[in-house]
């Protein structure tokens, strides 16, 4: 199977190419310059590995939640190739392709999300793989729903609010912060070898079927609401 992967969800741009199990990478933290390097790091990769775009068999994305444009971008792109070649498209939660990035069995991975908040999902890791255990979520570090039981801490969520969510799940009761690192994002690399599995057990949809994972219920105005405030 060959499958290319974009993840543009934070500051870091990244591009992967799954082909039969080996993976290659793009990865650079270039905040504001996703929309300049995706595509041409894509091509790049397809060359490298002689690969034809009517090779691939799907594309994958990271639905967010994270930065609106880079999750807005990555769904774009991912949309133009799918569309163009007939081929589905495979949403990946990029909390769960950050999550990726810890080495624990239970793995609680957070995103700084701006305007005091984070974004956080928690998960296990299964077979090398990383699956969820609830739901999604945004809120305060400060106050943002814990699950209870040991975790490993991944993503710059945990260096939000001057490491605030550290703070609270080491001062929990029935929650504990065994390992974290709140240096990492999520990397396309990640991305790819979750869409492989997720295509293999029929998780690829139509193109026009993918919705971005903001969590925010305003993200930004609809045209009718702007209409309205100029009125």
């Amino acid at each position: 199977m060959k499958l290319l992967a974009f993840e543009l969800a934070t500051e870091a741009c990244s591009v992967a190419l799954w082909n039969d199990g080996e993976v290659a990478e793009r990865f650079e933290l270039a905040p504001r310059r996703h929309a300049e390097l995706a595509l041409p790091w894509a091509e790049a990769l397809l060359a490298e590995a002689g690969i034809a775009r009517s090779q691939l068999d799907a594309i994958a994305v990271g639905r967010g939640p994270g930065a609106f444009t880079g999750v807005r971008l990555a769904i774009a792109v991912g949309q133009g190739i799918a569309l163009a070649l007939d081929r589905p498209l495979v949403p990946v939660s990029t909390l769960a392709v950050l999550a990726m990035r810890a080495a624990g069995p239970r793995v609680l991975a957070a995103i700084d999300a701006r305007m005091g908040e984070v974004y956080l999902g928690a998960f296990e890791r299964v077979d090398g793989y990383v699956r969820a255990l609830s739901d999604e979520v945004l809120g305060a570090p400060g106050s943002v729903p814990v699950p209870e039981g040991e975790w490993h801490g991944v993503g710059t969520g945990f260096a939000a609010g001057e490491g605030a969510l550290v703070q609270r799940l080491r001062g929990h009761s029935t929650s504990h912060l065994v390992h974290v690192d709140d240096t990492q994002l999520p990397h396309a690399a990640d991305l790819a070898c979750l869409a492989a599995v997720a295509f293999e057990q029929g998780g690829a949809v139509a193109a026009d079927a993918v919705e971005p994972a903001y969590l925010r219920n305003n993200v930004a105005l609809t045209l009718v609401e702007q209409r309205a405030l100029r009125k």
